[in-house]
């Protein structure tokens, strides 16, 4: 390496074709090598059926199917012990070595805090991926659902700071990359759609109304009677606007 010469790491996995290059990052108090490699494979095609997907916080995916993600709220699990190492880290001297020491101790949180969410989201992308040909997927602008109210625009802003709280802990948009770039390996295709009505429209008569939406899980049309949970009805609905958008 430049400036480094010989480098000791461990191979996690065999590698095959032609070396691109080497990328060496940091994450918390250790170290990795990303190695690009090219080489030439066969065209690949998608097999499965097309799938609707239906984002959420009480469920992290709804898929048109009938199944669906639990979230994992990564950061929620290690909410109070990194409150801790914080107000630990903010009694020390800054820069002395107990400081140092505590400020690792937060980056490790905070590093098990992102690796646990990549995790999760990898083996939900992956699963997906392999298994349908074509994923339609909200196109849900995370900074705008995410941003800070006042009094005036929300009855409760602590439960708004909450909400943004639990969005952002989901990690979306890093699902909806994982699935895009997966599903080109594996020849299928992702489609984003508006998530506008969504979650109030009928799939059978497609009547929109606020009524319809019930509560956070329950759905019942005002003009057919249709009823059904709100998170699958909205998977359908994303699914026959991305239909549309194929048509």
């Amino acid at each position: 390496m430049p400036k480094l010469g010989w480098v000791r790491y461990r191979n996690s996995r065999q590698m095959l074709g032609r070396l691109v290059n080497v990328t060496v990052s940091a994450g918390g108090d250790k170290w990795f090598a990303s190695i690009l490699m090219a080489k030439e494979v066969k065209a690949p095609v998608a097999s499965g059926p097309a799938v609707g997907i239906d984002m959420g916080v009480v469920r992290f995916a709804t898929l048109s199917d009938g199944t669906f993600h639990t979230p994992l709220n990564s950061f929620r699990r290690h909410e109070q012990a990194l409150a801790k190492a914080q107000r630990s880290l903010s009694r020390k001297s800054k820069y002395s070595n107990n400081w140092r020491k505590e400020k690792v101790r937060v980056q490790r949180i905070h590093v098990r805090i992102g690796n646990a969410r990549r995790d999760y989201l990898h083996k939900i992308s992956t699963t997906i991926s392999q298994n349908h040909a074509v994923v339609c997927i909200e196109d849900l602008k995370v900074s705008s659902m995410s941003q800070r109210a006042t009094r005036d625009q929300v009855p409760s802003v602590s439960g708004k700071r909450r909400l943004n709280k639990s969005i952002l802990d989901q990690g979306w948009f890093e699902f909806r990359r994982q699935l895009d770039y997966k599903l080109k390996w594996n020849g299928g295709r992702l489609i984003a759609v508006s998530p506008r009505n969504t979650s109030i429209k009928c799939p059978q008569c497609r009547h929109i109304a606020k009524e319809n939406r019930r509560s956070q899980s329950e759905f019942e049309c005002s003009a057919c009677g249709f009823r059904g949970n709100a998170d699958l009805v909205g998977a359908l609905n994303v699914l026959r606007a991305g239909h549309a958008r194929l048509a």
